[in-house]
């Protein structure tokens, strides 16, 4: 059997990050992979980036790794209200403020997709979508939307993040998407961690969603001793937003 977690959406948050891999090394995990969004909202994106690099985890380029790699004042995101908007230009002004300019090189220089194949099956690794780093694919798209994009990934699986809202997608051709949720900002409504473990025996995969709780103050109070919005908090505390 062959057992991979495939976590993401980061978001600076230090002790999500440190409880998640934590988790992980209680368990017989093969490999690890990092689908991106190492920085924003979150008060420690230096420390973030330099536990994946020292732990050299294969990592994607999220839309706000991209943002804050090219000292962009662009994340990439999509603000529902003119209210989100002003916070999350404040959040990435401060990250672009705060991250080390070695650490953005790092980010510039991440991959758009990771492709994988375990026990024949092929898997693809993206952000957002495999044509767009910033799409979201939330669950409720189209069966044909999915489709069309592992027709043209030529793949069996997809496992994106973005949204931070995790699922297990099955299609009616038997293939699957997958969405890993967010280890440093849930928006489910369940403040815990979250990342995915994967196992494929012979060509049947089994998808396990895993959250673990973490010092959620540790990372709320970093926020709020800090000029990153006091709302970010708010958010961690109760899982959303």
């Amino acid at each position: 059997m062959t057992s991979i977690a495939i976590f993401g959406d980061i978001h600076g948050n230090l002790p999500a990050l440190e409880a998640v891999l934590a988790d992980m090394a209680t368990r017989a995990f093969t490999a690890r992979y990092c689908l991106g969004d190492l920085v924003g909202y979150g008060t420690f994106p230096n420390e973030v980036i330099d536990i994946i690099r020292q732990q050299q985890i294969p990592t994607l380029m999220g839309n706000y790794d991209q943002g804050v790699g090219h000292s962009s004042a662009d994340c990439g995101c999509a603000y529902s209200t003119p209210a989100a908007r002003a916070l999350g230009e404040r959040s990435i002004v401060w990250s672009n403020a705060h991250t080390h300019d070695d650490h953005k090189a790092f980010l510039r220089a991440l991959p758009a997709h990771i492709p994988l194949a375990m026990d024949g099956f092929k898997i693809l690794l993206v952000h957002g979508s495999p044509r767009k780093i910033n799409e979201y694919l939330y669950e409720d798209r189209p069966d044909s939307t999915f489709t069309r994009l592992l027709d043209a990934a030529e793949v069996q699986m997809l496992v994106c993040g973005h949204t931070h809202l995790p699922y297990h997608k099955i299609l009616p051709d038997g293939r699957h998407i997958i969405n890993a949720g967010s280890v440093g900002k849930p928006k489910d409504n369940n403040p815990a961690a979250g990342y995915v473990a994967l196992d494929v025996v012979h060509g049947t995969p089994t998808v396990t969603f895993i959250r673990v709780p973490y010092d959620v103050e540790r990372a709320a109070q970093a926020i709020e001793a800090t000029a990153m919005p006091a709302e970010f908090a708010t958010m961690l505390r109760l899982g959303r937003g």
